[in-house]
């Protein structure tokens, strides 16, 4: 972003949605800034220009990066609405990108309606009556409201607050200073001495037989919290610190909710237990010795764990939350799929553009990691509007499954932007502005690079081109025209 303490920038839409990431009101960010609540009220209305002066005193005050405050956000929503506009359903439209562009960074709330729009449409689509129906026969008398995917919804209210929830870092850190353990290895037997003096409840470790295909239940009449056998050490004082969010953090995660605005009972109980996972890795994870650590130590994720006595994918989800002003770590994105390539989680504190209607690039070395199931990768991926990134990757394992269940397994995918890489310990030695990216695609129906030989389908937006005297390397060809 320019920084000609001259220009003026009609940026409100940017400006507010950064003031509610930080988690500030009006009158707080403009006395921060030093300029009045009502022209911050100007500004976010797009009635009066923001300086580069201004903008460069919120980044020095506030800890922001300017590049992240001119691209991140609308990044995403451009994203997001170039996947819709890819369907077949707009091909009669010949909607420049420009226009999308506008419309992202000026009209972020329609961007995300448009989104919730078309994933109701495609799930009707996909032939789910049961769903369709709903769509069909709600009663709008009662004020039912249709949610076309509650994962998806919660998903989208996570990227909104960038995966960074200060009220719950700041319960988390309270419950720590109170349990006032040293080392993370003591933290099941104070949570469970939380769990005993506070709540009158008792934890025990069931076998499986009992347990079965459950992990954790909570048993109210007997005040008892019951975890399987299966459960590993980090996974059980991880069970235990999601009790204690039921248990005492309840009005807070009620108000993020609320602040979400109006959802269905199911897109509800989804957030409430998605904070509540979130506050158990803070309580595991405190911010300010897991941040520095993981700056000090290059975001070595296998010390990581070890110290903090969790496992890989605890660690790599943790990363991905460090956005705390003044004290942030790399915007990291992660997703975790399964053998299948099903997309099972998926966070981002920067800009990765992830599909929200299709699954992900077979050619990132995400895929490779279950046959090499011991050994962490690393690789350079290239999109093809030409942004780099560093990628690193392994397989894990769930807990274990009882003969002859076969025992779940995933591969973890972390990575951040290419300019953000030389942070970490595992880019030491590399040229990162010469390294060779690998061209990978957001997904195939969006991706247009040509001669791919891994490609599943043509892009949405090309002509399809069938030779039955002709066989080429990849299985589709299509033209280099956009369809319209």
């Amino acid at each position: 972003m320019a920084s000609d303490p001259g220009k003026k920038l009609f940026v409100g839409p940017r400006f507010r949605r950064i003031r509610q990431q930080l988690g500030l009101s009006q009158t707080q960010i403009a006395e921060g800034l030093g300029i009045s609540p009502s022209y911050i009220n100007l500004i976010e209305r797009n009635q009066r220009p923001v300086t580069a002066q201004i903008l460069l005193r919120l980044a020095e005050t506030y800890d922001l990066d300017l590049r992240d405050l001119a691209s991140a956000d609308e990044d995403r929503f451009f994203a997001e609405l170039n996947e819709i506009f890819s369907d077949p359903l707009f091909r009669q439209i010949d909607l420049p990108k420009q226009e999308l562009r506008d419309l992202a960074e000026l009209c972020p709330g329609v961007t995300h309606s448009l989104q919730r729009l078309y994933a109701a449409y495609t799930e009707a689509r996909r032939g789910e009556t049961m769903v369709a129906a709903q769509f069909a026969d709600r009663d709008e008398g009662a004020g039912a409201r249709y949610e076309a995917n509650p994962i998806e919804r919660v998903r989208d209210l996570i990227e909104a607050n960038r995966n960074y929830f200060p009220e719950l870092e700041t319960a988390a850190e309270a419950l720590r200073d109170e349990l006032g353990v040293t080392t993370s290895h003591d933290l099941f037997a104070a949570l469970s001495d939380r769990l005993r003096e506070k709540h009158s409840t008792t934890v025990r470790i069931m076998p499986v037989d009992v347990m079965r295909e459950t992990l954790r239940r909570w048993d109210r009449h007997r005040r008892q919290v019951l975890i399987s056998e299966l459960v590993d050490g980090s996974g059980r004082v991880f069970q235990l610190a999601i009790q204690v969010a039921l248990a005492e953090c309840g009005p807070v995660m009620e108000g993020i909710v609320n602040r979400a605005g109006p959802l269905d009972d199911t897109s509800r109980r989804l957030y409430r237990i998605t904070l509540a996972n979130y506050y158990a890795a803070a309580v595991m994870m405190p911010y300010v010795p897991f941040h520095s650590a993981a700056e000090e130590l290059g975001y070595d994720l296998q010390v990581l764990g070890q110290r903090f006595n969790v496992g890989f994918e605890q660690v790599c989800h943790r990363l991905t939350t460090l956005q705390r002003p003044n004290a942030r770590g790399v915007p990291f994105f992660m997703l975790r799929v399964d053998n299948a390539g099903n997309v099972s989680k998926r966070f981002s504190s920067g800009t990765f553009p992830f599909s929200k209607f299709g699954g992900t690039c077979p050619l990132w070395n995400v895929h490779s990691t279950f046959d090499t199931p011991d050994r962490m990768l690393q690789q350079v991926v290239e999109l093809p509007d030409g942004s780099r990134y560093f990628s690193l990757a392994q397989m894990v394992r769930r807990p274990a499954a009882p003969y002859p269940q076969p025992q779940p397994r995933f591969a973890i995918g972390l990575g951040c932007e290419i300019r953000h890489a030389a942070k970490l310990v595992y880019a030491a030695g590399l040229d990162l502005e010469k390294a060779q990216g690998t061209p990978i695609g957001v997904n195939c129906r969006l991706c247009e690079r040509e001669n791919c030989s891994q490609r599943a389908e043509p892009p949405l937006t090309r002509t399809l081109i069938l030779d039955e005297n002709t066989r080429r390397v990849t299985s589709f060809a299509f033209s280099n025209a956009r369809e319209l």
